[in-house]
């Protein structure tokens, strides 16, 4: 650096001290940039990238990302099973980047980047510095439900951004004393709706914490209720969709619902699940977190986010959610809890050691617990790995039953279905593939078939599952239908003839998607006559 400077300074004396003055400049600027806590943070999140790189695209495309990409050919502002914003977010990527696995979950994988970002600017915002940030974004780095859903194409990766968004608004909102700040929390608020249905719950929460505090005096202030207005303008799209197909996600909700399709749990065992699905050892991190926001002297300002973390607590639990419905909310209690951890440690003699101590420790389990979560082993050692680990379940629909967990389960087998459907259409005699129907009993069959089936010459797939009910039966008539996942006995119930073909039985995939590809020849009624009664929205 030095001798550069020199041979600058020879060729324009000139120019010799604006161009060290300009470059010592930028030197302490850096230098500075990297003391200041945020700096640690940033590294967390460059971690969570570098992770991706060895991992992006292991193992096989995910069923919902295999939906996700066909429903990118149908882009709406609504959907039966998921609001449209990851669609519309998946159809940028794949026109850029393409569909390889990379491509297609390299915005999760930012995604998972920001969330950590923001968890360092939370805890700022609380008054941590350098520990309180470390310790927080690397809980958010190892906690297994994060590794997962930031591994994937989908809509729970960027759900957080929102929730956290809105949070980190409402901080800048009432500790800045600047009112214009929740114009931005009706940003986070709107998109993040339009991303996840979800959100609707902590934003009741934040609104009953809101009238619960003293915060209540933001209602004075009208750019509280202008942000709820810009909130559902944002959101306003989708709910026309939902009018216009007759409320379909509620249609869907109480299908689910009445099918018993999710793993119910009790209250304790929701809370529980807590623990484990953000790391065991993290709990006393989070848990001192929400401490912080209820009682501590320093954190008890921001009072409405604990109470808001509580009653999404409790309605979830009400509504039956999945267990990894609230992980939104967590980025918020692991920077409070850093701060609490940071100035509590402060006060001791030995602080120092377990300032070294707990995010070492906290890394070296998440390392250990890692392979639970991302496709890190070799598919074959996983049984072996798991059973030494001893994790207990996270199991969230009945069906989930296979030799690897779901997350993992549902990334086999789609391009070998693909090719044995492939190798019973060609069976087929010419004027029967003409007019072969190919129908799936699932969205994943279905979408494995759209992706995987161009290099096969395979035709579109049509199914009864979700938004591809909407997507109708095409233009066939019935007379010649492949079926995937069907039972032969309740397929006759429709059909002249039935005649099994190859059987589907991947060993890693999930023991739904093994069964044997049938053949229906000439349906006893027309198959658009009977589409609206063979409707399956769970």
């Amino acid at each position: 650096m030095v001798s550069l400077l020199k041979n600058e300074c020879f060729a324009s004396r000139d120019a010799c001290t604006p161009l060290l003055v300009k470059k010592m400049e930028t030197t302490e600027k850096t230098r500075s940039f990297l003391k200041r806590p945020i700096a640690i943070a940033l590294a967390v999140a460059l971690t969570k990238l570098i992770i991706f790189i060895f991992v992006g695209n292991q193992y096989g495309y995910f069923r919902d990302e295999l939906y996700f990409l066909e429903s990118t050919n149908h882009l709406a502002l609504g959907y039966p099973d998921h609001a449209p914003l990851s669609i519309w977010i998946a159809k940028f990527s794949k026109s850029i980047f393409g569909e390889s696995l990379y491509a297609i979950r390299f915005f999760s994988a930012l995604s998972g980047a920001l969330k950590i970002l923001l968890t360092g600017f939370l805890v700022k915002e609380f008054g941590g510095k350098h520990f309180a940030v470390l310790l927080a974004c690397l809980c958010v780095l190892v906690a297994p439900v994060y590794l997962t859903i930031d591994n994937f194409l989908g809509m729970n990766t960027f759900e957080p951004i929102s929730w956290m968004g809105c949070v980190l608004s409402y901080i800048w909102a009432v500790k800045r004393e600047n009112p214009n700040y929740w114009f931005l929390f009706g940003a986070f608020a709107g998109l993040g709706l339009m991303n996840k249905h979800s959100l609707v719950f902590f934003g009741l929460a934040f609104v009953i914490g809101l009238l619960l505090t003293q915060d209540r005096k933001a209602f004075a202030n009208k750019n509280l209720w202008f942000a709820g207005a810009i909130a559902f303008l944002l959101f306003l799209p989708n709910l026309i969709w939902q009018y216009q197909n007759d409320w379909a996600t509620l249609e869907l909700l109480r299908s689910v619902s009445e099918s018993g399709k999710n793993v119910v749990l009790a209250p304790h065992e929701f809370f529980f699940q807590q623990i484990i699905i953000h790391h065991p050892l993290t709990a006393i991190v989070w848990l001192a977190g929400l401490w912080f926001l209820l009682f501590d002297k320093e954190g008890k300002r921001f009072r409405t986010l604990g109470i808001a973390y509580l009653l999404t607590l409790g309605f979830m639990i009400y509504f039956k959610a999945k267990h990894y419905y609230l992980s939104p909310i967590y980025p918020m209690l692991f920077a409070a809890g850093g701060v609490f951890w940071e100035n509590l440690l402060s006060r001791f003699k030995f602080g120092k050691v377990f300032k070294v101590a707990l995010p070492l420790l906290i890394l070296i389990t998440g390392a250990i617990l890692a392979p639970m979560s991302l496709p890190i082993l070799p598919v074959e050692k996983f049984g072996a790995y798991s059973r030494a680990i001893r994790l207990p379940s996270t199991k969230t629909e009945v069906s989930h039953e296979g030799p690897l967990p779901q997350i993992f389960g549902d990334m086999f087998g789609w391009e070998e279905m693909t090719e044995k459907v492939a190798e019973v259409y060609n069976s087929l005699p010419e004027e029967e593939r003409k007019k072969a129907a190919i129908y799936a009993n699932n969205y994943g069959q279905a979408a494995a078939i759209d992706l995987f089936g161009k290099k096969y010459s395979l035709p579109k797939s049509i199914s009864p599952h979700q938004s591809y009910f909407l997507w109708g039966p095409r233009d066939y008539d019935g007379s010649v239908i492949i079926v995937l996942g069907g039972e032969k006995e309740s397929t006759e119930a429709f059909c002249e003839s039935v005649e099994e073909k190859a059987e589907v039985n991947h060993p890693y995939s999930m023991k739904y998607e093994k069964y044997n590809i049938l053949v229906c020849r000439n349906l006893k009624e027309p198959l658009p006559k009977i589409w609206n009664s063979l409707k399956v929205w769970r």
